[in-house]
């Protein structure tokens, strides 16, 4: 029996799952939809779709590197509860696969689902899949960043910070005293959040806005507009400190800039260095979170 994009379609509403599941479903069933959901059920993959609709913002940030490829990888997997983003299966399965991006390099997320999973044989998706019914839980493979050439990887907090920089080096500097250098700048960015690299990263509306908003509270301050003017300035730069990388205080010593400590470095090192671009991965970040009710809960357990 045939059957048509509507009917992938209808399946995929009916039973939640994915598209492509969907379709191989009605393929292996010859387009008997009963049969195709019967199949979808006995895989398990319903029970999975139920579950895409519970909320995942824990979970852990991964961040590795070989440094004989000189690639570093950094990922987020979110589960429904920081438990489960202690359970060693689910530890291993994000390892897994931050190492498949790391030598199979998807464009995104989805490439990511469609590639053989490091130490395995069948996809990150099927993986994914299987853990899911494994562990009880909403996962989902958020987001991933993958950087070749001299980088840095550093993990905070047991996974709730990912941190990778990528460098631009001219010379051969002592591999451990270059580690160390590039080890500080990780934990720079995992402490002190910085959102652009230099001054120059910054976006000229983004400027414009923040002169706008400094200038109306100097004025709101009861200052003439050229005595405003000088003072806008002077917080701009102080914005700069704020969110540029190479603009920050360096955290080991607050009165040199991470741009000087590199400078510094540098030198010292005998090369040149620039830090070239970095990433920074939060846990649940910007996700909604999951509230529960404890009396809620406890009803619902006495019912």
């Amino acid at each position: 029996m045939a059957f048509t994009t509507q009917d992938v379609k209808n399946l995929r509403e009916s039973t939640g799952c994915g598209m492509m599941d969907c379709k191989k479903a009605l393929t292996e069933t010859d387009g008997d939809m009963e049969k195709a959901i019967e199949l979808l059920r006995e895989k398990g993959l319903s029970k999975i779709a139920k579950k895409a609709s519970r909320i995942a913002a824990e979970g852990i940030v991964c961040a590795i590197q070989d440094k004989d490829k000189k690639v570093g990888v950094v990922i987020e997997v979110n589960s429904e509860t920081d438990f489960v983003a202690k359970n060693a299966v689910f530890v291993q399965f994000v390892e897994d696969c931050a190492k498949t991006v790391l030598n199979e390099d998807p464009a995104d997320v989805e490439a990511l689902l469609g590639c053989t999973i490091s130490g395995g044989t069948g996809t990150v998706q099927e993986a994914l899949q299987e853990k899911i019914l494994t562990i009880g839980e909403n996962l989902k493979i958020r987001r991933f960043a993958r950087y070749e050439g001299d980088v840095e990887t550093y993990v905070h907090g047991g996974g709730r910070i990912g941190v990778m920089v990528r460098f631009e080096v001219e010379g051969t500097p002592d591999a451990a005293a270059f580690q160390a250098y590039a080890k500080d700048i990780a934990m720079q960015v995992a402490a002190s959040t910085p959102t652009y690299l230099d001054k120059d990263a910054v976006p000229a509306e983004t400027i414009a806005k923040e002169k706008e908003i400094l200038t109306a509270q100097a004025i709101n301050e009861g200052k003439p507009a050229n005595i405003a003017e000088k003072m806008v300035m002077g917080r701009i730069n102080k914005y700069y400190k704020e969110v540029c990388l190479v603009e920050q205080p360096f955290i080991k010593d607050g009165d040199i800039s991470v741009q000087k400590f590199t400078e510094t470095t540098a030198k010292e090192l005998g090369v040149k260095i620039r830090i070239v671009e970095f990433v920074r991965f939060e846990k649940g970040e910007g996700l909604e979170k999951r509230e529960d009710n404890f009396a809620d809960e406890v009803a619902s357990m006495i019912k």
